[in-house]
């Protein structure tokens, strides 16, 4: 079927939950993707943050194709090799010590919220209190719709969970301000995906940190975006030299295949215990096998400097097109997850460069945000900018 014969399909069988959809991708490899009329893409949104390594990147596939000849499926009743062999990766590049595998980024934070809460239960002193920022993003499901700080997703999934409170990003003094006696989690994305590629101010991060630490709260630290090598070191956080006491991850853990993670210090692991929270799906052997591969490639000798090279280098060329372009304000990101906020609405601007073979996408109504493959290499991000520019100059911006 070509393109045009599958939307007609979709409009008709599927929910309208993603609005107008106009290609349909059928085949990728690599940096690249192609639709059902043959037409290929350079893709600089991977699957917004999941195909880090690229599309059928070999080890990933090879693990797979293993895998799906030798076991999918048995449930969390039983041990699960793969399952154990990627905790063990996880926690010997991470602050945490202890994981719980799920499916998504979104029941990955669910998992926070309910850790976070059995924790002081468990200490007999309950806390069901939550901060987190405005114009964050933590998912869709009704709790974490309500961690997030932005009304438009809210809107008619009323009554929320009660007991959040939203904040400033960035304003560490307005944090504290806002932590009550109630209060037994802040629950905080590194940098703002959804909200605009947010970076906050260099040591915010650390005085969270310091904060909780004297307040007695717990922090969680949403990585779901900002996880596995996106910004340069394998979690966001370790750019400050700091650890979170919780941890979500997802997306590109899989690096496209389902998958979900809730980590967290020793200290705090006895928040759950046997019957208190579960999962059929998360962590199977088919997923892990996934998230195995990815681990391993991504903390191979020198993996991660080079995405952090990689991201100067795109940054640069970008920050050379806001000296042509006035319409653009401001170059914002860290790593490979880059944001370019316009002075008008961007979908134009997404629309164009998908007119001419560049997949990116919004983050919020007036910033372009790219998230290459972190196995893009230089002449992937010349070819980007250069679209860019033609795009902007096509239109008149």
């Amino acid at each position: 079927m070509d393109n045009q014969s599958l939307r007609e399909t979709a409009e008709r069988i599927l929910l309208n939950t993603y609005g107008e959809r106009k290609i349909a991708l059928v085949r990728g490899e690599g940096v690249f993707v192609w639709d059902a009329d043959g037409r290929q893409y350079l893709d600089f949104f991977s699957g917004i943050a999941v195909c880090n390594l690229g599309h059928c990147h070999p080890a990933v596939t090879a693990a797979l194709k293993k895998q799906a000849d030798t076991l999918w499926h048995v449930s969390n009743l039983y041990l699960m090799e793969n399952q154990i062999r990627l905790a063990e990766l996880l926690a010997r590049h991470s602050f945490a010590g202890r994981w719980f595998f799920c499916n998504s980024g979104a029941e990955a934070n669910e998992g926070v919220i309910k850790l976070a809460r059995r924790y002081w239960h468990v200490r007999g002193t309950p806390k069901p209190g939550i901060i987190t920022a405005q114009n964050s993003f933590h998912g869709r499901t009704l709790a974490t719709l309500t961690a997030t700080g932005q009304t438009k997703y809210q809107a008619g999934f009323e009554p929320l969970m009660p007991g959040v409170r939203y904040v400033p990003y960035g304003d560490a003094e307005a944090l504290e301000s806002a932590i009550t006696p109630d209060t037994g989690l802040v629950l905080l994305e590194p940098v703002q995906g959804e909200g605009g590629v947010r970076v906050p101010p260099t040591g915010y991060l650390a005085a969270v940190r310091e904060i909780c630490d004297r307040r007695g709260v717990l922090l969680a630290f949403d990585e779901v975006q900002t996880g596995m090598g996106r910004t340069g070191h394998l979690f966001a956080h370790q750019h400050e030299q700091i650890a979170p006491d919780i941890i979500s991850l997802a997306k590109a853990l899989g690096n496209g295949i389902p998958i979900g993670a809730v980590g967290c210090a020793e200290r705090v692991a006895d928040g759950f215990a046997p019957g208190t929270h579960a999962t059929t799906f998360g962590g199977n052997p088919l997923a892990t096998a996934a998230g195995v591969a990815v681990m391993e490639t991504l903390t191979a000798p020198g993996f991660l400097e080079n995405v952090r090279d990689k991201g100067v280098l795109f940054m640069d060329l970008l920050r050379q097109l806001a000296i042509r372009h006035e319409s653009i304000v401001e170059i914002r990101g860290k790593g490979l997850m880059v944001g370019v906020e316009f002075r008008n609405p961007v979908a134009p601007v997404v629309a164009a460069m998908t007119d001419n073979g560049v997949l990116c996408g919004a983050a919020g109504p007036n910033v372009l945000r790219f998230l290459p493959p972190l196995v893009a290499e230089p002449d992937h991000f010349a070819h980007a900018a250069a679209t860019l520019d033609r795009a902007l100059e096509e239109m008149g911006w």
